[in-house]
């Protein structure tokens, strides 16, 4: 079993699908903080039905943690996940450091208003600003053709589609 490529900067994640997109082929994105379950392989196994490469992100997201959570403790197994993407057939691993996401003098926040008011957000205000911020970077750095999210979190789901069709 072979595992996916991986690229921890942005520059080789467009050169990789540039070169996808100049042999005519369509990509998918499986955005994931990592720590993979059957869940997530469901959706690298969707993707690689709309689109012949899936690039997986694997990057725990810093934004989407209150200050009262323990950013430390989110489990981060990269070689396990490597594995299970490799039996996946996911194409590449995107891998990016804090510094390559949010770099000095990062500024620019995304609020998306409407299905992120209530629920989770009485609790984690920040959580969906953090969740749009790192969304909308992933898919503008990607350009995928398709992106597959998950449903497991329901409000969560409804604030991507809602940043997605806002920002179309």
């Amino acid at each position: 079993m072979s595992q996916p490529v991986v690229v921890d900067s942005v520059a080789a994640l467009r050169t990789q699908i540039h070169d996808w997109r100049r042999d005519g082929l369509r990509v998918a994105m499986v955005p994931t903080m990592g720590a993979l379950h059957d869940g997530h392989i469901s959706l690298v196994r969707i993707a690689l039905e709309k689109a012949e490469r899936c690039v997986v992100s694997i990057f725990v997201n810093p934004t989407q943690f209150a200050p009262s959570e323990d950013l430390d403790k989110y489990p981060r197994q990269l070689a396990r996940d490597l594995d299970r993407l490799g039996a996946a057939k996911a194409d590449l691993a995107f891998t990016p450091t804090v510094g390559e996401m949010y770099p000095a003098g990062f500024a620019t926040k995304i609020s998306v208003g409407g299905p992120s008011a209530g629920l989770e957000s009485d609790f984690r205000p920040t959580f969906f600003e953090g969740v749009a911020t790192v969304v909308a970077k992933l898919l503008l750095q990607a350009t995928p053709d398709f992106a597959v999210f998950g449903e497991k979190d329901y409000q969560q789901l409804c604030v991507v589609r809602q940043l997605c069709g806002d920002l179309d």
